[in-house]
């Protein structure tokens, strides 16, 4: 018997479908949320995979899937947060300099916060699958390392000067584009190089039958060995706190698909691209990322 509740370290972003277990309107029985204070997950991504600090934490999908790949003890869980939405607006342009098109690619200098980045891997992928862009003909630009210690930028990608901001340098000329995802500033000059890329992103998510997803929950895998109560919980109030959001809004997209077959084509993709891209060794399949536990969700 497990007389003492445990308190479970936890990386948690604050979004519309996480925010009933934020606030503690929804709370587990099994155990409590001990939640980290960072205002911006993904700052502390590099503390999940590098440290092992958490035993609940928001993931990335690629920085799981680099994570996988260096043997790290930790297991997905089919459970999408944060604020899904699609990719094809993130490559962005200076609309007050010369206009950039997608087969103007070759040659431009795109800045990207990671060579990692998951959103970055989404665009890559859309790019070379539906625009045929030669992703090598293309200089990119680094402002941070990846969140894996074990995967620097590779030969070839040039990392801006310390201190420099990528929207600076975008709007100063210095790159020619950029890809932007959450941070992406509401700045009229900044302005989408694929065309109608709204239009284009509901096509491609119907064309594909997903949504191009960017973070998941992940947990230690000794919790799964040992606690697995606690796990099937976890993923529970998940389920509860998405049902408590979307219940003011039930005629909205459902963004954040729960499950591993509502994300199964989502990850196939995502794998594959990452495997194209270098990013991991191999194409893994998608029920290797869950343990034999989680797979069950």
């Amino acid at each position: 018997m497990h007389s003492k509740k445990p308190r479970l370290k936890t990386l948690l972003g604050d979004y519309p479908n996480t925010r009933a277990l934020r606030s503690g309107a929804i709370h587990p029985q099994l155990f409590d949320f001990d939640f980290d204070e960072v205002k911006v997950p993904n700052r502390a991504f590099k503390r999940v995979v590098r440290n092992l600090e958490f035993d609940v934490a928001e993931l990335a999908l690629v920085t799981f899937l680099q994570a996988k790949a260096y043997g790290k003890p930790l297991a997905l869980v089919p459970a999408v947060v944060g604020a899904g939405r699609f990719q094809h607006h993130c490559l962005v342009y200076n609309a007050e300099r010369a206009r950039v098109t997608v087969t103007q690619l070759q040659g431009k200098r795109i800045g990207v916060r990671a060579h990692a980045q998951t959103t970055v891997t989404w665009v890559r992928g859309i790019l070379r699958d539906d625009f045929g862009v030669d992703l090598r003909s293309v200089q990119w630009v680094t402002f941070e390392d990846g969140h894996l210690a074990e995967f620097p930028d590779p030969s070839g990608i040039v990392r801006a000067t310390a201190g420099r901001a990528m929207v600076d340098m975008l709007l100063a000329g210095e790159l020619d584009a950029a890809i932007i995802g959450t941070d992406l500033p509401d700045d009229p000059r900044l302005q989408a190089v694929l065309p109608d890329p709204n239009a284009a992103a509901l096509a491609w998510s119907a064309r594909h039958q997903m949504l191009p997803v960017n973070h998941m929950m992940t947990v230690d895998l000794s919790l799964c060995r040992q606690r697995p109560e606690l796990v099937r919980e976890l993923y529970a109030v998940l389920e509860r706190s998405k049902a408590a959001a979307r219940a003011s809004h039930p005629d909205a997209p459902d963004l954040t698909p729960f499950g591993i077959e509502a994300n199964r084509n989502a990850l196939q993709l995502l794998i594959r691209n990452a495997a194209e891209q270098g990013l991991i060794p191999r194409t893994y399949a998608v029920d290797e990322l869950f343990d034999e536990f989680t797979r069950l969700f």
